[in-house]
């Protein structure tokens, strides 16, 4: 499903200039002039993104970005003429998750939207459940048979990466890759020591999840294999 990108910006040649560009990358776009015309189309198609002028006539951008922020968690992108430091941290403040300065390029725009958008992706929360150990991504809460268990920031980022790749044999660099977008400071044998801990507290009271596949790697197991 296409997502739906809001331009509100007065000047309708840098609106149409900014749509043309996000529907070539594949974006839905509706567009509006004037702020209180831009609020109300928020409110009523309720676009996955917001790009966002900060000059607007009848309702200023920064007074139209602490609205939308009070009633949404919608991604809001400003575009201003203004360079100013304090204009920067004015826009910030009022909500929005980027600022752009004009002028600027509209490929830029699209490409600091798509970022924004799988920032806000990886922020929703998200629960993954397997048999009696249940993660919760935002809260990094786990819980096995229902009792809640500690684990480090590295246990956790593997027990996610397990659950999210269940009954696969993955290798050491493959859970390197997945858990740690390679950002991994030790030997690929470092992962042997986080996994023995995460097993060690995994295990009390409950099955064994994640078997060894000697001279492979490891794959984690539900029950109902």
């Amino acid at each position: 499903m296409s997502r739906t990108v809001l331009i509100i910006e007065d000047d309708q040649r840098i609106a149409d200039w900014i749509k043309v560009y996000f529907e070539r990358a594949g974006f839905m776009t509706e567009s509006a002039h004037d702020g209180v015309v831009g609020l109300d189309l928020a409110r009523t198609i309720t676009p996955d993104l917001i790009i966002l002028d900060l000059m607007l006539p009848r309702l200023d951008g920064n007074e139209l970005c602490s609205i939308l922020r009070r009633e949404s968690d919608v991604p809001i992108i400003m575009l201003t003429a203004r360079d100013a430091h304090p204009d920067r941290i004015d826009g910030l403040e009022s909500g929005a998750d980027d600022y752009i300065v004009k002028p600027f390029d509209p490929e830029e725009v699209v490409a600091r939207a798509k970022a924004v958008l799988r920032r806000v992706k990886d922020e929703v929360r998200q629960i993954l459940s397997i048999g009696d150990i249940t993660i919760d991504t935002a809260t990094h809460e786990v819980t096995v048979k229902q009792q809640k268990i500690d684990l480090s920031e590295a246990q956790f980022t593997l027990l996610a990466t397990f659950m999210r790749h269940p009954n696969q044999v993955l290798t050491r660099d493959q859970l390197i890759t997945l858990a740690f977008d390679d950002d991994f400071e030790g030997f690929d044998r470092a992962i042997d020591n986080h996994i023995s801990r995460l097993r060690k507290k995994l295990s009390a009271g409950s099955r064994q999840p994640i078997q060894t596949i000697y001279g492979t790697g490891y794959r984690f197991v539900t029950e109902e294999e």
